[in-house]
């Protein structure tokens, strides 16, 4: 079953005249979100080869200014979540900026935002007002938390989130000295694919029966099902038959082990593993002998002092015995890679996820892949990061307004044409 589209053009073009023939090819998405968890949400759409329309405010989306840039607007962590998009300013709160928002939804497929909801609807852009001009409309709001609870005007990042879900907490609870937030906007990130699939089932629910509809993806009651599938544990019973927090995760030797040169990722796991590793290391008979070991239910009711056992056997060795050691065993084993070594992994180098591009305004770029590989729509990376308003214009144009009238709405900062 395909999923249907507004009729259009179907897909975006890029500088090198490919056209995206990915699996989402011909869909429209309205993306008024900034910052990180809704921008990566759309990437991910635009990667399947939606035309992303990204609405910005006449000052650009905040993100554009974090981190290195050869040009104003134009920083790193922007360029890696803005590709596939197409960049045009409104400023919504001016009934022409507002006007030309339901002109564009009009022919839409998607509308998603990240902002409170109260906020949309102090534009009179909520679901109703966008539904009126296009009843098949998908209406995705992603923001903190669920409207029906008593956190619903709270705002909310990424930190917060993680702190709400315990994840600070947990890192406790493994080991930590402090309570530490996880080192990557693992919140924004993850809510931002569960967007991303809120909206390819909408589409298809759409397909199926000529219905839009408005859906809420909430960071709060996301991360805590995420954080609380493996953490629940023994509280899933009613009454509890043992405490929250599975074990293994929880474990503070459960990190890079050290070894005589560095460090190294092991993860000895299932039984057959574990007879292996223990005849590698001279003590076959452990699993037969000790209780404690049998099976994968009693390891994890002593995973402190199995892991630290592992721990205090990996430090006889150095990386590359270990390494070659556990490979020919078919124990599982990685590398600890910093972000510098990630870069230039063989296994990413070999299946060519990064790829230096040229990009129109910021030159020579390291690009990633679009990780999924598809037998007969593989998504097409066909435009990289917009310049501030760059396809206002184009844009419009396609909405019907005139050069004319494009040209009254930049002199009113209603809108901003970029130079070509």
């Amino acid at each position: 079953m395909e999923v249907e589209g507004t009729a259009r053009a179907t897909g975006a073009v890029g500088k090198d005249g490919k056209e995206s023939n990915g699996p989402l090819a011909g869909i429209r998405i309205l993306d008024l979100t900034t910052v990180l968890m809704g921008p990566y949400a759309t990437q991910i759409l635009g990667d399947l080869g939606a035309d992303i329309i990204k609405i910005e405010p006449p000052g650009g989306d905040t993100v554009r200014g974090i981190g290195p840039a050869r040009n104003p607007g134009m920083a790193g962590v922007f360029l890696h979540a803005n590709r596939n998009k197409r960049s045009v300013v409104l400023d919504l709160k001016q009934p022409a900026g507002r006007d030309a928002l339901l002109r564009l939804a009009a022919d839409a497929d998607v509308l998603i935002y990240n902002v409170r909801p109260q906020a949309m609807q102090r534009l009179r852009l909520g679901y109703a007002d966008i539904a009126a001009v296009n009843p098949r409309i998908v209406y995705v709001g992603v923001y903190g938390y669920g409207q029906r609870g008593p956190y619903a005007a709270k705002p909310a990042y990424d930190d917060l989130i993680q702190g709400a879900v315990g994840i600070p907490a947990l890192s406790t609870l493994a080991g930590s000295e402090e309570p530490r937030y996880a080192p990557n906007a693992m919140a924004d990130r993850i809510v931002g694919m569960s967007a991303a699939n809120a909206v390819t089932a909408a589409l298809l629910y759409r397909t199926r029966t000529g219905e839009g509809q408005s859906i809420e993806v909430p960071m709060f009651e996301t991360m805590a099902q995420f954080v609380l599938g493996d953490h629940m544990y023994g509280a899933t019973f009613d009454p509890p038959i043992g405490p929250a927090g599975y074990a293994r995760l929880l474990n503070d030797n459960r990190k890079p082990y050290r070894t005589r040169d560095g460090y190294l990722c092991v993860m000895v796991y299932n039984d057959k593993q574990w007879k292996t590793f223990f005849a590698l290391i001279g003590q076959p008979d452990v699993m037969t002998n000790d209780p404690r070991f049998h099976s994968i239910g009693e390891r994890t009711k002593h995973i402190h002092e199995l892991y630290r056992m592992l721990a205090e056997v990996m430090a006889t060795r150095t990386s590359a015995e270990w390494t070659a050691v556990l490979e020919a065993a078919d124990i599982p084993v990685m590398p600890m890679h910093t972000l510098d070594s990630l870069m230039n992994d063989p296994h990413l180098q070999a299946v060519g996820f990064f790829e230096m591009v040229e990009h129109p305004s910021e030159g020579r770029m390291r690009s990633m892949a679009v990780p999924s590989r598809w037998s007969k729509s593989q998504p097409h990376i066909a435009r990289q990061a917009p310049r501030l308003g760059q396809h206002s214009a184009e844009v419009l144009a396609e909405a019907g307004y005139s050069p004319a009238e494009i040209e009254a709405m930049a002199a009113s900062a209603a809108t901003l044409v970029a130079d070509a």
